[in-house]
């Protein structure tokens, strides 16, 4: 069961704390692009920037939720997936140490809502920036091209999401991904279906029929792969 998340406030003082020194040091050794902005801005976002620590399956944020801050990812990683109405999911893409997530960029700037949903996939911790200071960020020049040129990344995969699921036969993307994952792939047939934005039933259905072929064996939560040029084959097809 996902657990909610919840913000937890750290205390604040107006010099920096050893403690503070410790996450401004973490900070800016994940994020390099930090070490650039003047150093009376570095030691404030020392001061108050929120660590906080989730365990695994936590909603980091969800859809229709206001942003409350820009999340530097220090340990683990957010899965960010869009919903349908249905409850099936979309995932988009993840959020490791040393990125950040533009749907909450594109949130803080537009001053709007969450449109996705975002889960830890492992134990994460998080330094929070409050929106105020991240506004006052944006007018670096190096953090605003920081967050612009992740906004260009994020959008050239996206693309190449939406031209796989427009384009591409599902019997396709899962062949692709099957082989994406080395020889023994260890996910079940819901947590395929779920990367590919489509059912569980679809997904078995074709997985059984790989099966018949000699393409992949099937096992307790694991598919192994057994022909693996038969599988290029099938994700090549047009």
């Amino acid at each position: 069961m996902k657990t909610k998340f919840q913000w937890r406030l750290t205390s604040a003082s107006s010099t920096l704390s050893e403690a503070a020194e410790t996450k401004t040091a973490r900070l800016a050794a994940l994020y390099p692009v930090l070490a650039k902005l003047p150093a009376a801005l570095l030691r404030r976002i020392g001061d108050a920037a929120q660590t906080l620590s989730l365990p695994a399956g936590a909603t980091v944020f969800d859809e229709r939720q206001p942003c409350r801050g820009f999340p530097f990812v220090l340990d683990g990683a957010i899965r960010v997936a869009k919903l349908s109405a249905g409850g099936r999911e979309l995932p988009l893409y993840r959020v490791v140490a040393g990125e950040s997530c533009i749907i909450t960029s594109s949130c803080l700037l537009g001053h709007a809502d969450y449109n996705a949903r975002g889960v830890t996939e492992g134990p994460t911790t998080l330094a929070l920036l409050p929106r105020e200071l991240f506004d006052e960020m944006l007018g670096e020049p190096a953090f605003r091209d920081f967050v612009f040129a992740l906004f260009s990344e994020r959008m050239a995969e996206l693309m190449q999401l939406v031209e796989e699921v427009a384009f591409r036969k599902l019997d396709q993307r899962l062949a692709s991904l099957l082989l994406g994952k080395g020889r023994v792939v260890h996910a079940t047939h819901q947590q395929l279906a779920d990367e590919l934005g489509s059912v569980r039933e679809m997904v078995s259905r074709l997985l059984k029929g790989f099966a018949e072929q000699g393409l992949v064996k099937l096992g307790r939560e694991q598919v192994e792969v057994l022909d693996p040029s038969g599988l290029r084959k099938v994700a090549s097809v047009t």
